[in-house]
C-alpha cells in the first residue's frame, strides 16, 4: 500500500516525498506519507493517482478530505494516511516535526 501511494505521487512529480512509520506512536495509521505539489492542480493530479492506483490494487480508499480546498489534501486508506500539502501548508503544519518520534521509512527505491 506503501509503495503503490509513493510510486503514485512521483509519477504525478509530488516533491519532498517522506514515509513515517507511526505505528508505534499513534493509533491513527501504521504509516503517513507526506507530500508536496506546486499547485492546486498538480495536488489534484497526485491524489487522483494514489486513490486510482491503490483502488487497481483493491485497497479500499475510506476517505478523502480537503480536495475542494486544494491547500491539503488528506487521502485515508486505513493503515495508511496520506498527506498532500501546497508547500505553504507543508511549512506551516510541519508534520515530520510534530510526529518527530517516529522513524522515517527509506522510500528512496521506490522513486524514479
Amino acid at each position: 500500500m506503501l509503495e503503490i501511494a509513493v510510486k503514485a505521487a512521483d509519477s504525478k512529480r509530488a516533491v519532498d516525498i517522506v514515509a513515517l512509520d507511526v505505528s508505534e506512536v499513534s493509533l491513527l495509521a501504521d504509516y503517513f506519507l507526506i507530500c508536496s505539489a506546486n499547485s492546486d492542480r498538480q495536488i489534484n493530479a497526485v491524489v487522483e493517482a494514489i486513490v486510482e492506483k491503490e483502488e487497481e490494487n483493491q485497497v479500499k480508499v475510506k476517505r478523502v478530505e480537503g480536495k475542494d480546498g486544494g491547500k491539503w489534501v488528506l487521502i485515508d486508506l486505513g493503515d495508511l494516511i496520506v498527506h498532500v500539502f501546497s508547500n505553504s501548508e507543508r511549512e506551516f503544519y510541519n508534520l515530520e516535526k510534530l510526529w518527530s518520534d517516529a522513524p522515517m521509512v527509506n522510500i528512496d527505491a521506490w522513486l524514479d
